[in-house]
């Protein structure tokens, strides 16, 4: 990766800028060491070893970490540092997605109504992406899997026109704490089905469709990811 440099003996105005993608690229990769656990929940988090591995400055990684605390998954404690965010527990998961059975199937059903052509294209081209983004590296892959998750269910929000359903949501940060609760590649595959199916009730504009194709897809995604706490 590039780093902050400066030429030798030059004014300010010789700084070499960063491309603009290296801070969204650190921050995918502390994303994803994050969702794939490989920094575990309540650990330190330390810059200084951040930028020896990714080969940065401070400055994107420090950036990167703001990012990160604003969606609840790094915690920055005052005279100690960053550390990751505390894992949700089960009586916490039960009560997300009760909220989410109550919010998401009504937003689904309001997007089948509501959503343009342009952002129902958006939302195949999100899917399309789900389904086809491969990497070397597999938690890498299902880190950028919970990240076009959350987008996916994002542009549905915001296609319901429902303001508050959206704002509600969005501050939950619901996708990036459930995938990180453990990694499993079968429940990226069958999610890519359930979401093919709200996407078809939606562009046939049959709202009651969508919302029984959400509430089911909300339904599976409880059931897979309360197995990790030994049951329903």
């Amino acid at each position: 990766m590039v780093k902050d440099l400066k030429a030798e003996g030059g004014s300010d105005s010789w700084l070499v800028r960063r491309p603009p993608r290296l801070g969204d690229e650190v921050y995918n990769a502390i994303y994803a060491q994050l969702m794939t656990l490989k920094i575990p929940p309540g650990g330190r988090i330390s810059v200084d070893s951040l930028v020896r591995e990714l080969g940065v400055s401070q400055t994107p990684i420090r950036e990167a970490l703001s990012r990160l605390e604003a969606l609840g998954l790094v915690v920055k404690t005052h005279l100690i540092g960053y550390s990751a965010a505390s894992q949700m527990d089960k009586a916490r998961l039960q009560q997300l997605y009760e909220l989410r059975l109550l919010l998401e199937p009504f937003a689904a059903s309001r997007a089948a109504l509501a959503m343009s052509d342009d952002a129902i294209e958006m939302l195949e081209k999100i899917d399309h992406e789900m389904r086809t983004t491969h990497h070397e590296d597999p938690r890498q892959a299902y880190g950028q899997f919970a990240q076009s998750d959350s987008t996916f269910h994002d542009l549905i929000a915001i296609g319901s026109g429902n303001v508050l359903i959206h704002e509600t949501l969005t501050r939950l940060h619901t996708h990036v704490h459930l995938f990180r609760l453990f990694f499993h590649a079968r429940a990226t595959a069958d999610a890519n089905d359930e979401h093919a199916r709200i996407i078809a009730a939606i562009k046939q504009k049959d709202a009651a469709l969508a919302e029984a194709a959400m509430r089911d897809h909300i339904e599976r995604s409880r059931k897979r990811f309360m197995v990790i706490f030994g049951g329903e």
